[in-house]
Order: structure tokens, then C-alpha cells, then sequence
């Protein structure tokens, strides 16, 4: 007897990449993911930096880094273009 088991998907697979922080730090992390939120902000200048998001209105979320893989443009890369049209 047969049974139709559905697709089974297989886990996206971790490499190590190297994660950049807008401070300039980076880390080697085995991971996937497009960005990833460092929440420990140990370093003495993490509570100053311009780069540190703070979730308003979200009770118990703490602040965080965003932590994006040294090879992604810049998540604004896209803007870019704009501009030239607007000036036409």
C-alpha cells in the first residue's frame, strides 16, 4: 500500500560566513541567514553607537546590532537609482 507523504523539505544548509557589524567588527558565524541581530552589546561603546536599534514598544526586546554578511550590498542599495531620476 502506498501513502502520499508529502514534500519533505531539507534544512538550508550553514556556512560559515562573515558577518559585519555597522561599528566595523565582524564575526565568522556558520550561518544562512541574510542578517542576523547581535544582542549582547558587551563593548564599551555599544550603548553609544549610532548604529544600535532600539524596538519601541516592544516590551522585553532588548536593543541590538544588525549583523548583515560582508559579501550583501549596503540594505539601501537600492535608493540609490532614485535620486538620478529625480533630478531629470
Amino acid at each position: 500500500m502506498s501513502r502520499n507523504r508529502g514534500a519533505v523539505s531539507s534544512p538550508r544548509l550553514s556556512v560559515i560566513q562573515t558577518y559585519l557589524a555597522g561599528c566595523g567588527r565582524t564575526w565568522e558565524i556558520p550561518s544562512a541567514e541574510s542578517d542576523l541581530a547581535y544582542t549582547e552589546q558587551a563593548f564599551p561603546e555599544c550603548p553609544a553607537c549610532p548604529h544600535r536599534v532600539e524596538p519601541e514598544g516592544a516590551v522585553g526586546v532588548s536593543a541590538f546590532c544588525t549583523l548583515r554578511p560582508v559579501t550583501a550590498p549596503h540594505p539601501f542599495a537600492g535608493l540609490a537609482g532614485l535620486l538620478d531620476g529625480l533630478t531629470e
